[in-house]
């Protein structure tokens, strides 16, 4: 799982922070989200999913990291 976020998106609503306090933290001055793990472990991944379910601004976004690894394995053999 590869996590991303848009800063320019996030309100500052929190929530991603109570779903997973892990991978997600707020800035001090204006509370936007701050992404701690970009990849985190197996064990968070379902927390992960529930932050950006219910982030208000839709400001996060995942990724399958085998999906993404799958892609780059299919685009070298084409180039070969």
């Amino acid at each position: 799982m590869r996590v991303h976020i848009d800063q320019e998106k996030c309100c500052g609503a929190g929530s991603c922070v109570l779903s997973a306090p892990e991978v997600f933290d707020q800035r001090e001055e204006d509370g936007i989200v701050v992404l701690l793990d970009a990849e985190p472990p197996a064990g968070l991944h379902e927390a992960v999913h529930e932050a950006a379910a219910i982030c208000p601004a839709a400001a996060i976004s995942v990724e399958q990291v085998e999906q993404v690894e799958q892609v780059d394995q299919a685009e070298r053999v084409e180039r070969v």
